[in-house]
C-alpha cells in the first residue's frame, strides 16, 4: 500500500498527517507552498485534482478529497475500533454531526472573517454579523465539550482530528480565556505524540 499526502503549507492538511501518524502508516508528503502575495495554493495542485486545493490523499492511486471524507476513510479503513463510535449508537450519530459541523458549519464565519477582513472599511457592515456567528459556533463547541476532553466518548475520535483546526485558529485569536475548555482541548491534542510527529515532518502553521 502506498500513502501519498499532497500537503499545502498553512493548511488543513496538517490535521491529516496528525491522523496518519496517530495511525501509524507509513505515507509519502509532497510539499506545496501558498503564493506569497495572494495566498493561494499553486497551480501545481491541479496537476492533482482539478480544483487545485489540499489536502489530497493518495491510497495506491485513489485521490480522496475533502478533509472529511479523507478522515472517515481513513479511520473506517484502518481504526474504526479506535477512532469511530459503533454503528447505530447515539455516539455515532452524534460523531458523524460533529465532524460535518467542522467544515460545514464552523469554517464559514472563519473564512468570511479572513475574506472580508481584506476589504477594509468596505466589509465594516459585515464585521457584526460574522463576529456573532463566530461566538455562537465556538461558544457551542465549548459547551459540547465532554469531561473527557474529547468530543465524543472519552477517547479520540476522527471529531477530534477535525474540530481541531478550526479551534486552533479560534484560540490563535486571543481567546483563550473566552473559552478555556477549547484551549485546554488545543493544549491537549498539542501535547500528543503523534501531533509533535506530523508537526515536525509537515512544518510549523499558524504558530
Amino acid at each position: 500500500m502506498t500513502i501519498i499526502v499532497h500537503h499545502l503549507n498553512n493548511s488543513r492538511s496538517q490535521r491529516i498527517l496528525w491522523l496518519l501518524e496517530e495511525l501509524e502508516l507509513p505515507y509519502e508528503l509532497r510539499f506545496y507552498q501558498r503564493d506569497k502575495v495572494t495566498n493561494l495554493a499553486p497551480p501545481e495542485l491541479k496537476a492533482v485534482h482539478p480544483l487545485g486545493k489540499s489536502p489530497l490523499l493518495e491510497i495506491d492511486g485513489r485521490i480522496v478529497m475533502e478533509s472529511g471524507a479523507i478522515v472517515q476513510h481513513l479511520c473506517e479503513t484502518f481504526a474504526a475500533d479506535r477512532f469511530l463510535p459503533p454503528a447505530g449508537s447515539d455516539d455515532a450519530l452524534r460523531h458523524l454531526q460533529l465532524m460535518h459541523f467542522a467544515e460545514g458549519s464552523v469554517m464559514t464565519p472563519i473564512l468570511l472573517d479572513l475574506y472580508v477582513g481584506r476589504l477594509g472599511e468596505a466589509g465594516a457592515p459585515l464585521h457584526p454579523r460574522i463576529q456573532e456567528q463566530l461566538a455562537s459556533h465556538f461558544e457551542y463547541l465549548e459547551s459540547e465539550l465532554r469531561p473527557s476532553g474529547h468530543f465524543v466518548g472519552d477517547g479520540l475520535t476522527g471529531a477530534d482530528i477535525m474540530l481541531s483546526f478550526p479551534i486552533e485558529l479560534a484560540m490563535l485569536k486571543g481567546n483563550r480565556g473566552r473559552w478555556p475548555k477549547l484551549a485546554a482541548f488545543v493544549d491537549a491534542m498539542h501535547a500528543r505524540p503523534a501531533w509533535q510527529r506530523a508537526l515536525a515532518k509537515g512544518g510549523r502553521y499558524f504558530q
